[in-house]
């Protein structure tokens, strides 16, 4: 796209042709994760600018455009085409646009005599983020039209559902369209997620039937990396696990995501300045705020993100130390040859250490990069660390697990509440609810009145238990309570190297926990779905299959060998902790994919706002 539309050739040593990039706030978000400023100008984009923003006019450039098909964002276009400032217009939607959008823009463009300059028109079908080469997510601007509250409040009318659906299914059907497969749909019964697979199934169908038009022919198809297999796409409810986005966790990047603000690939951070130079009365200083991209090109990243975070703050310790290494080499060959202050010059003429030192010295890109990951990482963890600190997250993390794998507990749950040390309200609340979700059966009214005696003693809201109360009393989860698994978490003798004093990270008191592998209830869907496995939470799954010429309502699988490729999509929302237990599975399977899509990402404190909200009267 960003090439006009045609492949991009590698080889090509020409300057690429200047051009500017319009977006909305939704191809922003789109763009965002995908491309930093410098790979749009290598790919000749000069300038990106919002659409309703005040542009000036550059004549003499041709500019792609990158918007939803909105009324407003259609009349916006056509007004650039009457004040004619561009040389040329590409314009791309990231959703397929009406046919009388697109007359709209016809008639502009004859208006404004600029036809010739329209050079071409594409739906793209690119309406999701894609946040890693494994997961997306559906949308970030009006996210909270398709949030876990707005397809679970008691009072939605049928026809808002029917709007929320839509939004999803167009989102899924641009995914298809992009990965070039038609895949094989299976899901919950009586849930948001049968709504969607029927829809779904009716618009892929509908599409494949079309074959003049259809997105899935000819070249398109099998270019995708799933050439001769189709993928299963699995959708799940996330009413089938309310504790996982509860949960604490102790995995980096979801660990990132709960206690930073990281959004979209980018964590914010505060910098806190120092306190002690400041005279006494001064205002204090204003805090810098920071952000850090977190993306596949960062390789620390790529390995860490789903480590436990005490290997991650070793491993930027040895980092660190490899890299001191590194530069005190370069030093060390400098001073050898006597040459401190000299000029790189002066350095070449000298042939005998040269070789060694020009290595150096071409290494230091490569170190100065080496360096710039350290000290973002450093940062990030040490940030992360702080809360772990403040909030004893450790403990919550390894109390959690106990509950939810039904192992004995150490400690009496109304003492971890009333522990004034150990966490915010919500950290508590966050406790309780797993508690609540996770029981056999609820607690007895008297037990209940105690712990929400001592929850509100706490400073917590009640609000949410008001909402998972309901819930529980309705999904009659007693009679078959999600399992996750037995999995202790063992805690190892504490990291002795990260104990040392030498680390920047002063571990003192946080617990070393090891994780075991173990499958949320999301994960063991896909497992006997992937597998073709019989289980009885699975096995009254719907099957679609849009190729097929009649829909069946079965539950019969035609296809019975196990996929090598599946899509866990699970409506109402998602977390890192679901989508690092995928990565995890995954791995010990010989060629297989998973990639993990939401319809929205939410941390936990944003789902017990949701759930809050829900609770309220």
């Amino acid at each position: 796209m960003l090439n006009f539309n045609v492949p991009h050739v590698k080889n090509n040593t020409g300057e690429p042709v200047w051009k500017v990039l319009i977006f909305d706030r939704f191809g922003q978000d789109i763009i965002s994760p995908l491309l930093s400023v410098k790979e749009l100008r290598d790919m000749g984009i000069t300038l990106h600018l919002l659409l309703h923003s005040d542009r000036d006019p550059i004549p003499d450039v041709p500019a792609v455009y990158f918007v939803m098909p909105t009324e407003e964002n259609i009349d916006r276009m056509c007004q650039d085409l009457r004040n004619q400032l561009y040389e040329s217009y590409y314009l791309n939607f990231i959703s397929a646009i009406s046919r009388s959008k697109l007359e709209d823009i016809a008639n502009a463009a004859l208006a404004a005599s600029a036809v010739t300059q329209v050079a071409k028109v594409f739906d793209q079908y690119l309406n999701f983020i894609t946040l890693e080469d494994d997961m997306f997510v559906l949308c970030n601007q009006n996210k909270e039209l398709v949030s876990y509250r707005a397809i679970n409040r008691p009072d939605i009318t049928d026809t808002e559902m029917e709007t929320i659906m839509d939004t999803i299914v167009d989102s899924l059907f641009c995914f298809f369209v992009t990965l070039g497969a038609v895949p094989i749909i299976r899901c919950s019964r009586g849930t948001a997620a049968e709504m969607v697979a029927v829809k779904l199934d009716k618009k892929l169908r509908e599409n494949l039937r079309d074959a003049r038009n259809s997105l899935f022919t000819g070249d398109t198809l099998g270019a995708g990396q799933f050439s001769f297999q189709r993928p299963l796409l699995v959708l799940v409810d996330r009413n089938i696990d309310l504790a996982t986005p509860l949960h604490h966790t102790w995995t980096y990047q979801a660990l990132v995501h709960d206690v930073l603000d990281f959004h979209l690939n980018r964590v914010n951070l505060e910098e806190s300045s120092g306190v002690e130079n400041s005279p006494a009365g001064a205002r204090p200083k204003r805090k810098n705020k920071k952000s850090y991209d977190l993306t596949a090109v960062d390789k620390f990243w790529q390995k860490h993100k789903g480590s436990p975070f005490p290997e991650v703050a070793e491993s930027v310790q040895q980092e660190l130390e490899s890299y001191r290494a590194q530069e005190d080499e370069v030093k060390r060959l400098k001073s050898i040859m006597g040459l401190e202050g000299e000029d790189e010059g002066a350095i070449s003429m000298l042939s005998d250490n040269t070789a060694k030192l020009t290595s150096a010295v071409s290494s230091l890109p490569e170190l100065l990069e080496k360096k710039r990951l350290i000290d973002l990482h450093t940062n990030v963890a040490t940030a992360v660390l702080e809360h772990i600190k403040t909030r004893k997250l450790d403990v919550y993390f390894e109390y959690e697990e106990k509950i939810m794998s039904k192992t004995t507990l150490d400690k009496s749950l109304l003492d971890m509440i009333s522990d004034p040390d150990a966490g915010t309200p919500e950290d508590k609340m966050r406790l309780f609810l797993i508690y609540y979700i996770s029981a056999q059966q609820a607690p007895s009214e008297a037990d209940l009145e105690q712990y929400k005696k001592a929850l509100t003693e706490a400073g917590c809201n009640l609000t949410p238990l008001q909402y998972i109360k309901q819930w529980k009393a309705f999904a009659k989860m007693a009679s078959a309570p999600t399992s996750y698994g037995n999995t202790a978490t063992k805690p190892m003798g504490l990291l002795s190297r990260v104990m040392n004093t030498g680390s920047q990270f002063v571990m003192e008191g946080v617990k070393n926990l090891v994780l075991k592998q173990q499958n949320l209830p999301v994960t063991r869907v896909l497992d006997s779905l992937m597998e073709m496995k019989s289980n009885p939470e699975t096995d009254d799954y719907r099957y679609f299959d849009p190729k097929m010429l009649r829909g069946s309502d079965s539950s019969v699988p035609r296809n019975k060998n196990p996929f090598q490729e599946a899509i866990v999509f699970v409506v109402g929302g998602g977390n890192y902790i679901e989508y690092q237990n995928l990565v995890d599975y995954i791995k010990g399977k010989q060629g297989k994919h998973v990639l993990y899509g939401c319809s929205e990402l939410f941390n936990a404190s944003q789902f017990i706002k949701q759930l809050s909200l829900l609770g309220q009267k």
